[in-house]
């Protein structure tokens, strides 16, 4: 075993693009530990949880590089890898001293542009202090990180309505604002309806689908996972059902959220009650309209014909079988969408983010019956890349599941568009053809259903992807609550 650990001094790089770097060297055959980040605390713990030492007087304002690699070949190759990445990475310092000195706080860079938008990707302990000085410099703001203490977002939301500006965040991980995307962003047609979205995937998910039915999007204003709860009280999702009803652009909007505290949820229905603009609400929960559901009356709604939603099924499609479901998500609303239609059918599942408090996990988050993690939850994402760019966990607990003989179905989703994983099905159909091999040897049958989130421009391949995934004989469709149904469906009645 061999092992590296440095501090670099002046080398800035944003969370996003450490996070890419990170998988890329933790990639490298022969590595079985990386972490490349920015020496604040938390990361130096967790550089000490890998079981590495930090260098000597390693801070906040340096690069810090830890691998741990089998050999001396494995580890010339990681750092190989490392520079590459880095160097691959628009956000590395220029070398020299050519061109203007380089802004020091968001309000000089401010200063410098004609920009009405900032976006904040820095760990979650700093992104207020941040956040702050762009909406005091008239700046609205979407703030990428996430681990933000929520009086922190309830003071800058209502900093930003003081000033007419909009805070999209924390933890905002998908927006689209002037044609262009922001965070993880699907390739998606332009049109007249405008999302405000207290989920990221859930709007990824209403956009792929109404793209496949012809329908396309005008902006998509993330407001933050947290923003109708009831700490929050949906201040950004007022803000930013305002500036869309004031749209000419915008002819229908929809409102998309993980599960809201029932009071917030009704006053957004009051609200957008009132508006000039027709509002359709993708409020997720029990008992509630899915996705797909809502996605099909827009489309009515806008004179178009619902088209068939596509699946990819393998030769010999799954039959039905007994056993516990268990679903690995990435994204937590696809989590809490297919949460939602499985307990309505096969009763409690338990989970990380469950949706009635006694169904919780425990925090090693072992299972017992039906299950589903979401693993891009807070929790699990602190100091490492969210899983739809390095999905080790995820593949770790699918092996899991495989082995448990009790476990019938499994149920994942793939999220595609910029900003994650550049061939999902890469490192993901491998990984499926092993679990339903592991069952296979123990005379079980597994079968896996796979919620693909994506659109036929994203860069990765839509179709490769459901291709190779159908061929490793998982069954797969483009609508995540499609996907949830034939997942139940496929678990024999007790």
């Amino acid at each position: 075993m061999t092992d590296h650990v440095e501090a670099r001094g002046g080398t800035y790089l944003d969370s996003v693009a450490l996070m890419q770097v990170t998988r890329a060297v933790r990639s490298t055959p022969g590595v079985s530990a990386a972490l490349v980040a920015m020496a604040t605390g938390l990361n130096l713990e967790l550089l000490a949880g890998l079981g590495l030492s930090a260098p000597d007087g390693a801070g906040p304002n340096d690069l810090l590089v830890g691998v741990r690699a089998d050999d001396d070949a494995a580890l010339a190759a990681a750092l190989t890898a490392l520079e590459a990445a880095l160097g691959a990475s628009t956000a590395r310092p220029s070398a020299g001293g050519a061109g203007p000195e380089p802004a020091r706080t968001t309000a000089s860079a401010a200063a410098r542009a004609e920009a009405g938008l900032a976006l904040v990707s820095v760990p979650g302990p700093y992104a207020f202090l941040e956040a702050m000085d762009a909406l005091r410099a008239g700046l609205s703001v979407v703030v990428f990180s996430d681990n933000v203490p929520v009086e922190q977002e309830v003071r800058l939301k209502d900093e930003a309505a003081r000033r007419g500006l909009l805070v999209m965040g924390p933890d905002c991980g998908t927006a689209a604002v002037g044609g262009v995307g922001i965070g993880f962003a699907n390739v998606v047609r332009p049109g007249r309806v405008g999302l405000v979205a207290a989920s990221g995937t859930g709007a990824q998910q209403l956009m792929c689908l109404l793209d496949e039915a012809g329908v396309g999007v005008s902006a998509c204003l993330g407001v933050g996972g947290r923003d109708l709860s009831a700490a929050v009280g949906g201040r950004s999702t007022r803000s930013a059902l305002a500036a869309l009803d004031a749209d000419p652009g915008t002819d229908l909007v929809v409102v998309v959220s993980k599960p809201p505290a029932p009071e917030v949820a009704d006053e957004v229905r009051a609200l957008t009650a009132g508006m000039a603009t027709p509002v359709h609400l993708a409020l997720l929960g029990e008992g509630a309209a899915d996705l797909t559901g809502v996605a099909e009356q827009v489309v009515r709604a806008l004179g178009g014909t619902v088209p068939e939603w596509p699946t990819w099924a393998p030769d010999e499609p799954p039959a039905p079988r007994g056993g516990a479901l268990r679903g690995l998500f990435s994204g937590g609303t696809l989590c809490d969408e297919a949460m939602a239609i499985a307990v309505a059918a096969l009763g409690p599942v338990a989970s990380n983010i469950p949706l009635r408090p006694e169904w919780a996990l425990p925090a090693d988050l072992a299972a017992d019956g039906h299950a589903m993690v979401d693993f891009g939850d807070d929790r699990l994402t602190a100091g490492r890349p969210h899983p739809m760019i390095d999905p080790t966990l995820r593949l770790e607990r699918l092996a899991g599941e495989a082995a448990d003989p009790s476990v019938g179905v499994v149920l994942l989703d793939v999220v595609l568009g910029h900003g994650a994983d550049p061939d999902p099905a890469a490192s993901l159909a491998p990984a499926v053809r092993a679990a339903r091999a592991t069952a296979a040897a123990d005379g079980r049958g597994l079968a896996v259903v796979v919620s693909l989130c994506g659109t036929a421009g994203d860069p990765q391949g839509r179709d490769r992807q459901a291709s190779a995934l159908r061929d490793a004989g998982a069954t797969v469709l483009l609508s995540n609550a499609a996907a949830a149904r034939l997942a139940v469906s496929l678990l024999e009645a007790p």
